[in-house]
């Protein structure tokens, strides 16, 4: 089955207002017309109105980095979907790898904040992935298995076919290292038959499944031509304009 690809560019936290107005009119000025790839751009919170205006009217839709599972209340710093949607959002990061690492980010908590942007009819892109440690003794298969179980608990197979995937080697995230061609297929083929446990066949391959780790110009198009590999969530790379149109039309 053809599953049209999805390149989410994940800024993290770098840009200013002004810089993030500045790199949405680029990406928008490459990649604004595109419409054979779905294209969304996550900046920091405080960017999200001002990104907002920039894309409207574009193909390129506006994503969010987190979010917290609770409607609304005391919980300093934090947003709730409303919020998010409110300023324009259309896709929520969840369980991203350096949620996990640095901010204690549980399959627990991943489960909640997938149920609430479901709930919210937000689009979630729900974040799975093995450390160097977890692949070098071999319970890669075991995580991967965990993560994905854990954060489409109690969902629905309706609602599971909203959701993104995106598989992250954390130990090719930031590293400069990337999983060949055939090691990032080898794991969306392994996240796609957990899928179809859960869902059926049909869900599975419906799904998207992106690539998290390391995305570049020069590795995409290699990375975007096998099976299983439906798109990529970009950190560095989309934080250049180029770089990001390279990406998400690979030459």
């Amino acid at each position: 089955m053809s599953r049209k690809n999805f390149i989410a560019g994940n800024w993290k936290m770098n840009t200013t207002a002004d810089q993030a107005r500045a790199l949405a009119q680029e990406v928008v000025a490459v990649v604004g017309q595109v419409d054979d790839v779905d294209v969304a751009v996550c900046p920091p919170y405080t960017n999200l109105a001002t990104v907002a205006e920039v894309i409207k009217g574009s193909n390129v839709k506006l994503g969010a980095q987190d979010v917290h599972w609770e409607p609304k209340g005391a919980f300093t710093g934090k947003v709730s979907c409303d919020m998010l949607k409110n300023v324009g959002v259309t896709y929520v990061i969840v369980g991203h790898s350096e949620q996990r690492s640095y901010f204690g980010e549980t399959d627990e908590t991943v489960n909640k904040k997938t149920k609430a942007v479901l709930a919210a009819d937000l689009l979630p892109i729900v974040c799975v992935g093995e450390t160097l440690e977890e692949r070098k003794s071999g319970s890669m298969d075991k995580v991967i298995d965990r993560q994905v179980r854990g954060a489409f608990d109690g969902i629905s197979a309706q609602d599971a076919e909203k959701c993104t995937i995106a598989y992250e080697p954390v130990w090719a995230i930031g590293t400069g290292e990337t999983a060949s061609p055939e090691q990032a297929n080898q794991a969306h083929v392994f996240i796609r038959k957990i899928v179809s446990e859960l869902f059926g066949e049909q869900i599975s391959n419906i799904i998207r499944i992106q690539y998290g780790g390391s995305m570049k110009p020069d590795n995409a198009k290699a990375l975007l031509a096998q099976s299983d590999v439906d798109g990529g969530l970009i950190g560095g790379a989309a934080l250049k304009a180029g770089d990001f149109a390279g990406i998400v039309q690979p030459k």
